[in-house]
């Protein structure tokens, strides 16, 4: 009988210790947020993703530009 009380008092410690470490653990923090986001930006990954997206941008307006030139000229030509 001493067994399963010894048993149990072991076992609430280990699920505190085990309830401890994954609170602690998690990286779903704020703080965690900022950290990820100046690394970020003093590794220069920021900048590049930036300009990636600048590029992005730059070529979907190239083609819509090339879209409307090719409207107005099939327009013209129909007339």
């Amino acid at each position: 009988m001493a067994w399963i009380v010894t048993t149990c008092k072991k076992m609430t410690l280990v699920l505190v210790l085990l309830t401890f470490l994954a609170i602690a653990g998690c990286e779903g923090t704020e703080t965690r947020e900022q950290v990820d986001e100046t690394v970020k930006e003093l590794s220069g990954k920021k900048s590049v993703e930036q300009m990636d997206q600048m590029k992005k941008d730059l070529d979907k307006l190239k083609k819509q530009q090339a879209d409307r030139l090719k409207k107005i000229t099939d327009s013209a030509e129909n007339k």
